[in-house]
């Protein structure tokens, strides 16, 4: 039947439709002789075995249903972390108290990466920006 599908492909539509065919109709041959066949058939009774086995035993049924009761939980927690519910504040850590505030050693001012001492902003040209700032109405 492939063969005479594919000389009338050939006839009607050219060499590249009867050479698709001619393909298409070898592949049921290969597929007898490499047992492939027998393979999909034994796939086909697998899967039909399952698909009763599942429709029939109320034990999968149930882990069907623990299934999907998980994966509504684990979806559910995802999404009130997402949005910041349901999480306790974690206790923080006592920070060490060698020095106080107020007696802190100030940071050194205007270091490059060089390490070299940059000269310290001056209040004129804080003045200056200032002075442009309001010019622009940013206050």
């Amino acid at each position: 039947m492939g063969g005479l599908l594919t000389w009338v492909a050939y006839r009607r539509w050219g060499l590249a439709a009867g050479l698709k065919g001619a393909g298409l109709s070898l592949l049921p041959l290969a597929a007898y002789l490499t047992d492939t066949l027998r393979m999909a058939t034994r796939i086909g009774d697998a899967v039909v075995d399952w698909a009763t086995a599942l429709v029939f035993s109320p034990s999968v049924w149930a882990g069907v249903v623990v299934a999907g009761l998980g994966v509504v939980l684990f979806v559910i927690g995802r999404g009130m972390q997402a949005r910041g519910r349901g999480t306790t504040p974690r206790p923080r850590a006592a920070a060490p108290a060698a020095a106080a505030p107020d007696q802190r050693e100030p940071l050194p001012r205007g270091r490059g990466k060089a390490g070299r001492a940059e000269p310290a902003v001056g209040d004129d040209d804080l003045a200056d920006i200032e002075a442009l700032l309001k010019k622009r109405g940013i206050t």
